[in-house]
């Protein structure tokens, strides 16, 4: 094997995903600080009525990567670069991509269809609760694994503790950090792990699948229901 072929393959054993999603959320942060004008928030944030009324449907991806000042950029960021670092050398590339944004799109929807009319969210929190999802979903398959279960319990309450502020704090989009996490957790048991696919059952894959399904689609009917195009 040659010297190209090597750094190709150690350039592909880095955090790719990681990497990128932290390379676009900075730059429309600083996009957002830099050319206040253009005010991305409104163009892009998760906003139900532009959502139903115009079709904006892309507004369920684009709030993954819109931040609200300083502090919030800087510690979706942190728990973005640790978390994403393990997650996705467990994962995989492919999954670990699937499972934030999969797991983004469905804290959004749930923020659609459980948020009061005309409220203005975002940031990488939905798919964030949606990687904490997937670590749970690790350790209940993984019990015996002490370095996982260690993984789990180092994570859990942080976790614990960011959903309890998130309950006291009314500017938090509670009910996105909810979606996501559920996402997170039935996106873990449907995409596996890495030729571990014997310790996922078939059953359990195809039911999860069903879930996630039903569970999108539920909340697109409430949201359009909320908004008045359902009856």
């Amino acid at each position: 094997m040659n010297d190209q072929q090597m750094n190709f393959r150690e350039w592909l054993n880095k955090p790719i995903w990681t990497y990128i999603f932290l390379g676009i959320q900075t730059v429309v942060f600083a996009a957002m600080e830099l050319f206040p004008n253009l005010n991305i928030p409104a163009s892009a944030g998760m906003y139900g009525p532009y959502l139903v009324y115009m079709n904006e449907w892309w507004r369920l991806i684009t709030p993954i990567f819109i931040h609200f000042g300083l502090m919030h950029f800087v510690m979706n960021s942190l728990i973005l670069y640790f978390m994403g670092i393990q997650l996705e050398a467990i994962y995989g590339h492919w999954r670990f991509f699937l499972i934030y944004l999969l797991s983004g799109i469905m804290g959004n929807v749930a923020s659609f269809a459980f948020n009061n009319t005309g409220i203005l969210s975002g940031g990488a929190s939905t798919s964030l609760f949606g990687l904490f999802g997937a670590l749970f979903i690790l350790g209940f398959h993984y019990k015996n694994d002490p370095a996982l279960q260690q993984m789990v319990r180092h994570f859990l309450l942080f976790i614990a503790m960011t959903f309890i502020f998130g309950l006291m704090d009314t500017s938090v989009d509670v009910w996105g950090h909810v979606g996501g996490i559920v996402g997170g957790l039935v996106l873990g048991n449907i995409l596996g792990l890495p030729r571990r696919n014997a310790d996922y059952s078939v059953h359990q894959r195809i039911l999860s699948t069903l879930v996630f399904v039903f569970l999108f689609i539920i909340c697109v009917l409430l949201g359009l229901k909320k908004y008045g195009l359902l009856v």
